[in-house]
C-alpha cells in the first residue's frame, strides 16, 4: 500500500492535485478566520452603536431631571425583557439601581468604554456564575457623574458570541467537507492517472517486445492522455506500415530479382564458354547492359517508392494545374495509340488546380497511361482520359480508362503491392512496381486510387483533395 502511494505521488497529476489541495486548504482556513473576525467586528460595531444611542437617551433624561430622573429611567428600562445592562452605583461601588447583581472587580474604576468584555450576573442568577466560564459577558461604557455616582450602560454579548460561534462552526464544517472532498478527488485522480500510465507502460512493453500491431489504450474521455495516445498510435501505425513494406520489399527482392540476376549471370557465362567472335561478344555485352539497365530501373523505382511512402521529397509542393498536365501527357501518348490503329479520347475540364508535386503526379499519370497502352485490346485500342471535379466539390478526379481485359475485383488491392504481376501480364515487359508507385504518390498527396470495371477494360480513378488548394489560395491572398 505504501509503495503504491509512493508511486502515485510520483505522477504529475497527483502532485498537482496535492498542491491544489494544500493551496485550497490554506485559503479556506484563512477565509474561516477572516469571515469570523469580520462578522464579530460587524456585530461589535452594531453593539457599540446601539449603546451610544441608549446613552444619548439616558443623557437626555439626566439633563432634564437630574440624578433622580436618571435613576428612574434606568430602573424602568432595566425591567424590559430585552433590556441592556444597567448599573448605578455610588463611589464606594454599592449598587443603587439597575439589573446587575455582580460585576467584575475594577470595571467601575475607569471611565469610558471597557477595553475587554467583562463578566457579570443579573439579579436572579446564581452567584457562582461570575466565577465560571459560563458567566455572561458584556461590553459597556462607564460614566462618572459629578455627584460621584458611577453609571454603567452595557450590552450583553451572548447573541453576538453565539452568532460568531455558529459562523465559525459552519465554516469549519464546510472546510472539513471540502477538504475531505478534495482529498478523495486527489486520491481518485492520482489512482486513475496511475492506472492509465500502467496500461500505457504495459502496451509499450508489448510494442518493444516486437508486437507492432499493439496500440496504446484510448478511453472515451478525450483528455490529454487520449490525445497523446491517439497521436502515438498514428505514429505506431505508420511505423508498422513502413516495417511491413520493408519486409515485403525484402521478400520481393529475394524472389523477383533472383531471376534477372540469374539471367545476367547465365549470359556472362555463355559469353565466356567457347570461342566467340567479336560480334557475338558485343551482342552478349549489349544484352547484359540491357538487363543491368532493367535492374537499375527496378532499384530506382523501389527507392522512389520508399521515399514517397516515407513522406520524403526533394521537391517543394506547389500549385499543379492537372488540366494542363493531363492534356500534355495525352498529347505525348497520342501518336503511340495512332500508330497502333487506336484512338486517344480526352475530356478534361479546365482549371483543375491542386497543391502537390508536379513531377510525382506526372509520374503517376504516366504509369497509368503506360499500363493502358500495354494492356488495351490489340484490334482497336482505345484509351480515354477524363478530368473533373467530384459531385460534392471536395476532390478532383483524373480517370484513365482502357478497353483491355481489366482486373478482377478480388485483385484490386493485390496489384498495388510491389512486384505483383497477374498471370495475364507476365508476357508484357515490366517489374510490377508501377501501380505501387502510383499508390504511394496518392498517399503522399492525401488522395486515393480506385479501380472499377469499364466493361470492357479497366477504369482507374485518382482522387485528389481540394482542401489544400483553398489554403494555398489564402496564402496568396495574404501576400
Amino acid at each position: 500500500m505504501l509503495a503504491r502511494f509512493s508511486a502515485m505521488m510520483k505522477t504529475t497529476a497527483a502532485r498537482l492535485s496535492a498542491l491544489y489541495l494544500l493551496l485550497f486548504s490554506v485559503c479556506a482556513i484563512f477565509l474561516v478566520f477572516y469571515m469570523t473576525h469580520l462578522a464579530a467586528g460587524f456585530l461589535m460595531n452594531q453593539t457599540r452603536e446601539s449603546l451610544s444611542q441608549e446613552i444619548v437617551g439616558l443623557a437626555r433624561s439626566y439633563n432634564n431631571g437630574g440624578v433622580r430622573a436618571l435613576v428612574r429611567e434606568i430602573d424602568r428600562r432595566s425591567r424590559r425583557p430585552d433590556a441592556f445592562v444597567y448599573l448605578v452605583a455610588d463611589n464606594s461601588g454599592r449598587i443603587i439601581s439597575g439589573n446587575i447583581a455582580q460585576l467584575e472587580p475594577g470595571i467601575l474604576d475607569d471611565e469610558g468604554w471597557t477595553e475587554q468584555p467583562f463578566k457579570y450576573t443579573r439579579f436572579g442568577d446564581d452567584d457562582d456564575d461570575l466565577r465560571s466560564d459560563r458567566a455572561p459577558r458584556a461590553i459597556a461604557q462607564v460614566i462618572h457623574l459629578s455627584s460621584g455616582l458611577r453609571v454603567v450602560v452595557g450590552k450583553d454579548l451572548r447573541s453576538p458570541l453565539r452568532f460568531r460561534g455558529v459562523v465559525r462552526q459552519s465554516l469549519g464544517i464546510s472546510l472539513g467537507i471540502m477538504g475531505l472532498g478534495g482529498l478523495l478527488i486527489w486520491i481518485f485522480v492520482g489512482r486513475r492517472a496511475l492506472k492509465r500510465i500502467d496500461s500505457v507502460s504495459a502496451a509499450s512493453a508489448r510494442i518493444v517486445g516486437g508486437d507492432l500491431s499493439e496500440r496504446l489504450p484510448v478511453s472515451t474521455s478525450n483528455d490529454e492522455f487520449d490525445r497523446l495516445s491517439a497521436s502515438l498510435n498514428g505514429m505506431l501505425g505508420r511505423i508498422e506500415k513502413l516495417n511491413m513494406g520493408l519486409r515485403d520489399v525484402s521478400d520481393s527482392i529475394a524472389h523477383d530479382l533472383k531471376t534477372p540476376l540469374t539471367r545476367l549471370r547465365n549470359r556472362a557465362e555463355e559469353a565466356l564458354r567457347g570461342k566467340k567472335s567479336n560480334t557475338q561478344y558485343r551482342e552478349a555485352l549489349n544484352d547484359m547492359i540491357a538487363e543491368s539497365d532493367h535492374l537499375i530501373r527496378i532499384f530506382n523505382a523501389m527507392l522512389l517508392i520508399s521515399r514517397v511512402e516515407a513522406g520524403y521529397s526533394k521537391h517543394t509542393p506547389e500549385e499543379v494545374e492537372l488540366s494542363h498536365l493531363a492534356a500534355d501527357l495525352a498529347e505525348l501518348y497520342d501518336p503511340v495509340i495512332e500508330d497502333a490503329g487506336g484512338t486517344m479520347i480526352t475530356e478534361i475540364q479546365d482549371n483543375l488546380v491542386i497543391e502537390g508535386n508536379r513531377d510525382l503526379i506526372g509520374q503517376a499519370l504516366t504509369n497509368l497511361i503506360d499500363n493502358a497502352v500495354k494492356y488495351c485490346t490489340r484490334e482497336s485500342p482505345e484509351i480515354k482520359i477524363t478530368g473533373h471535379k467530384s459531385a460534392d466539390g471536395q476532390t478532383v478526379e483524373l480517370v484513365v480508362q482502357d478497353n483491355g481485359p481489366g482486373i478482377d475485383a478480388e485483385n484490386h488491392d493485390r496489384v498495388l503491392r510491389r512486384f505483383v504481376r497477374l498471370d495475364e501480364s507476365r508476357s508484357e515487359a515490366g517489374s510490377g512496381l508501377g501501380l505501387s508507385l502510383v499508390s504511394a504518390i496518392m498517399s503522399l498527396h492525401k488522395g486515393k486510387i480506385s479501380f472499377s470495371d469499364a466493361k470492357p477494360g479497366l477504369r482507374v480513378v485518382l482522387s485528389f483533395p481540394l482542401t489544400q488548394v483553398k489554403a494555398v489560395g489564402a496564402k496568396k491572398d495574404k501576400k
